[in-house]
């Protein structure tokens, strides 16, 4: 199969496109067909070694996919061959990457996707949406009827932070830098924008 390793840390032409052996999930792990990846600017920070926590090299990146049950482990019975699923991997706790053509992802960091979503709305989920979620109700602990303004509303977090308050019933102030952003933001259900 293929995929997009990266063999030193650096700028993005340290990503090589490499033929690699197809991995077979461990005990506890699943093999994903990937269909669609999301790109997080996190990614971008292990890439160029900046990040707190580096992988060993050669490393595949991506943490957020979505794709196609192909293969389980030992022990898995959460899942089945053809489900369609997402995956919100952590830095290091996978074998393989997202940016591959299949991934080995560890039981904890794969969902159900559902039927009304797509693959590429599914590989959106995992950074954008734990971040929303963390910052909203973890730690800021929102709570419906607050009022909520949102930085960069229209960005992959802001969106999501959006969505979430939304769904929780807050009122939704969001700022973004350009019409089209502003238009985003009042589609995902923002009450008002700001420029």
């Amino acid at each position: 199969m293929r995929a997009i390793r990266v063999h030193e840390f650096g700028d993005p032409d340290q990503m090589k496109l490499d033929d690699v052996a197809d991995p077979t999930p461990g005990p506890g792990q699943v093999l994903v067909k990937v269909a669609a990846i999301g790109v997080n600017p996190v990614d971008t920070y292990i890439r160029a070694g900046v990040y707190a926590v580096l992988p060993d090299l050669p490393y595949v990146p991506g943490g957020d996919a979505a794709g196609t049950v192909e293969a389980l482990g030992d022990g898995v019975k959460s899942f089945a061959v053809g489900d369609r699923v997402y995956m919100a991997s952590v830095v290091g706790g996978h074998q393989t990457g997202a940016t591959t053509e299949k991934a080995v992802v560890p039981v904890g960091e794969l969902f159900q996707l559902p039927d009304n979503a797509s693959f590429a709305q599914g590989a959106t989920l995992g950074v954008p949406y734990a971040t929303a979620y963390y910052g909203l109700f973890q730690r800021g602990r929102a709570k419906p009827g607050e009022i909520l303004f949102v930085h960069g509303a229209s960005g992959s977090v802001g969106t999501a932070a959006v969505q979430l308050a939304r769904a929780r019933g807050m009122i939704v102030i969001g700022s973004a830098g350009t019409e089209r952003g502003r238009q985003l933001v009042l589609e995902q259900g923002a009450h008002h924008v700001l420029d």
